[in-house]
C-alpha cells in the first residue's frame, strides 16, 4: 500500500510543481509590466519637467540679449555724442585759429606798409644827413684851415691818448680787482695747506761729527804710522780730520751716504775698542748693510706718513737715500714729504685727487737720489726712473715740470709746483750761496733798466722789490701801468726765484731854483 502512497504524492509533485512555476511566472510578469509602467510615467515627467526648464532657459537667455543689445546701444549713442562734441571743439577752435591769422596777416601787412615808409623816410634822411656832413666838413675846413687828412691825423692822436688812457685805467682795475680775488682765494689754499702742514725741517753740511770719549782713542783711530786712518778713509771714501778738537774727529766728505757709513763704523769701533785694519773692513761691511736697511726704512716710513702705496721698492730705496741729500741746506727726504703733504692738502681744497697729489709730489724730486751717480739733471733722472718703475703720466708730468722745464698738462703738476716754491721759498728752508744771489739782484736791475723811459732802478728788500724811478717826460701816469706790468712779465720769463717780486714803478718831477 505504501507504494502506493508513495506514487501518489510523486503525482502531486509532478502535477503540483509545474502548476507552482506558471503562477510564479505569472506574477512576477505582472510585477514587471507594473514596474515598466511607473518607469515610462516617471520618464514622461522628466522630460515634460527639462522641457519646461529648457523653455525657462531659453527665454531667460533672450531677455539678457536684447537688455545687452540695448545696453550697447546706449553706450555707443554716448560715444558718438562724446565724438560730436569733441568734434565741434576742434572745429570751433580751428575757426578761432584761422581767424587769428588773418588778422595777424592783416597786422603784418599794415606793420610792411608802415616800414616801407619808415625806409623811405630814412633814405630821404640820410641823403640830407651825407649833404650836411660835405657842408660840415667843407665848413670845418675853412675854420680851422686844416684839410680833412690834417684833422683826422689830429683826432686820431687825440682817440689814440684817451684810448690809451682808458686802457690803463682798466688794466689797472682789471689786475687789482683779479690780483684781489686770487690772493685770497691762493691766501685761503696756501694758509690752509702750510697750518695742516708741521714739518721738522733739518739743516746739513758736507760734515759730520763724531764724539770720542777721550783724546786718547785719536792716537788708537790713527794706528801706528796712520795704517789704522789709511783703511778707514780707504774703505769709505771719507777724509778724516783729527785736529785740536777736544775729543771730536770730523768727517768730511761730499756723498752723505759714505759719510754716514763712516761715521756709524767709527762709532762702533770706538765702542768695541779693537781697532785694527781687520776690523775697521768688518765694522764698514756691518755700517754699510745698515745704512742700506736705514734707507729702506725711511723710505717705508716716508711712504706711512704721506699714505701713498704701490711704489715699487727700488724708488722706496732712493727715498730713503734722500735722507742723507740736502739742497741748499734743506734734507731732501723731509722736502719731499712737506712737498706731498702740500699737494696733498691743496688738492683737497681744490677737490682733486689727493692720493695722486702726494704720489706726484714725494716722488717729484727723486732724480736727486743719483743725481751725483749719473750724467743728467734730477729732473731727467727723476723722470727716467719714474718711467723705468711703471709710473703713471701724471706723476712722470709732475716730476719734469715741477721747475717749468716742460709745460704742465695736469693741474696736479702745477700744485706739486706750487707745493715746491712753497717747501723752498719758505724763510728758513734753503740757504742761497752768496754768488747766486748777487748774481739774481744784478739780473732784476738788467732786464728793469732795458725799458724804454727808465731812469734808474734799484733791487730792494733782499730781491723781493725792484723800485724803478722814470723819466716823467716821456712816462706819463697811464704808461706807468703798462710799464709795471711790462716789468713784471719780462721777470717772469727770465728769472728764478722763490716766492714774488714787487715792481714799484715811482715818477716824481723836480724844480730846482736858487735864491741869489
Amino acid at each position: 500500500m505504501w507504494w502506493q502512497v508513495l506514487l501518489a504524492i510523486g503525482v502531486t509533485l509532478v502535477i503540483a510543481v509545474p502548476a507552482t512555476a506558471v503562477i510564479a511566472i505569472n506574477y512576477q510578469k505582472k510585477m514587471v509590466e507594473a514596474k515598466l509602467g511607473n518607469a515610462d510615467e516617471k520618464a514622461r515627467e522628466i522630460i515634460d519637467e527639462a522641457l519646461k526648464t529648457a523653455e525657462t532657459k531659453k527665454r531667460e537667455s533672450l531677455l539678457e540679449v536684447k537688455e545687452e543689445s540695448i545696453r550697447t546701444k546706449n553706450e555707443l549713442d554716448k560715444e558718438i555724442k562724446e565724438r560730436r562734441a569733441e568734434a565741434q571743439r576742434y572745429e570751433r577752435r580751428v575757426q578761432q585759429k584761422e581767424e587769428n591769422i588773418d588778422k595777424k596777416a592783416d597786422a603784418i601787412e599794415k606793420k610792411e606798409a608802415s616800414l616801407a615808409q619808415k625806409e623811405e623816410a630814412l633814405s630821404k634822411q640820410r641823403e640830407e644827413i651825407s649833404k650836411l656832413s660835405e657842408q660840415r666838413l667843407q665848413e670845418l675846413e675853412r675854420i680851422s684851415g686844416l684839410t680833412s687828412e690834417q684833422a683826422k691825423d689830429y683826432l686820431l692822436k687825440i682817440v689814440e691818448d684817451e684810448v690809451k688812457h682808458e686802457t690803463a685805467v682798466m688794466v689797472k682795475e682789471m689786475e687789482s680787482r683779479a690780483k684781489e680775488e686770487a690772493d685770497k682765494k691762493a691766501k685761503e689754499y696756501v694758509v690752509t695747506a702750510i697750518q695742516k702742514c708741521a714739518a721738522d725741517h733739518v739743516s746739513e753740511t758736507t760734515i759730520s761729527v763724531v764724539q770720542l770719549p777721550n783724546d786718547e782713542m785719536k792716537g788708537r783711530i790713527i794706528g801706528r804710522e796712520g795704517r789704522n786712518i789709511r783703511t778707514l778713509e780707504t774703505m769709505t771714501g771719507v777724509d778724516l780730520i783729527i785736529d785740536d778738537t777736544p775729543e771730536a774727529v770730523i768727517l768730511s766728505g761730499f756723498d752723505p751716504i759714505r759719510r754716514e757709513v763712516a761715521r756709524i763704523a767709527l762709532e762702533k769701533l770706538i765702542v768695541d775698542g779693537r781697532i785694527h785694519p781687520a776690523r775697521i773692513e768688518e765694522m764698514v761691511e756691518k755700517a754699510q748693510k745698515e745704512v742700506e736697511v736705514m734707507m729702506k726704512e725711511e723710505g717705508e716710513a716716508a711712504t706711512l706718513e704721506v699714505g701713498v702705496h704701490g711704489i715699487h721698492p727700488e724708488l722706496v730705496r732712493l727715498l730713503g737715500k734722500m735722507k742723507f741729500r740736502t739742497s741748499y741746506g734743506q734734507n731732501a727726504l723731509k722736502h719731499s714729504i712737506e712737498v706731498a703733504q702740500l699737494s696733498g692738502l691743496l688738492a683737497a681744497e681744490m677737490g682733486l685727487d689727493v692720493r695722486m697729489a702726494k704720489r706726484a709730489g714725494l716722488l717729484h724730486d727723486i732724480g736727486k737720489a743719483v743725481d751725483h751717480e749719473m750724467e743728467g739733471s734730477h729732473i731727467q733722472l727723476g723722470v727716467e726712473l719714474c718711467r723705468k718703475y711703471k709710473e703713471g703720466p701724471v706723476v712722470i708730468n709732475a716730476v719734469e715740470s715741477h721747475h717749468g722745464d716742460v709745460e704742465a698738462q695736469t693741474l696736479i703738476a702745477c700744485l706739486v709746483q706750487a707745493a715746491d716754491t712753497i717747501s723752498a721759498a719758505r724763510p728758513g728752508a734753503r740757504r742761497e750761496t752768496l754768488e747766486t744771489y748777487t748774481t739774481r739782484l744784478k739780473q732784476l736791475e738788467d732786464i728793469t733798466n732795458n725799458f724804454k723811459g727808465v731812469d734808474k732802478s734799484f733791487a730792494i728788500q733782499a730781491g723781493r722789490e725792484i723800485r724803478v724811478m722814470v723819466v716823467p717826460e716821456q712816462i706819463n701816469d697811464s704808461d706807468m701801468v703798462l710799464l709795471a706790468r711790462d716789468i713784471s712779465k719780462q721777470i717772469e720769463a727770465e728769472l728764478e726765484y722763490p716766492g714774488q717780486i714787487k715792481v714799484n714803478v715811482i715818477r716824481e718831477s723836480r724844480v730846482i731854483d736858487y735864491a741869489k
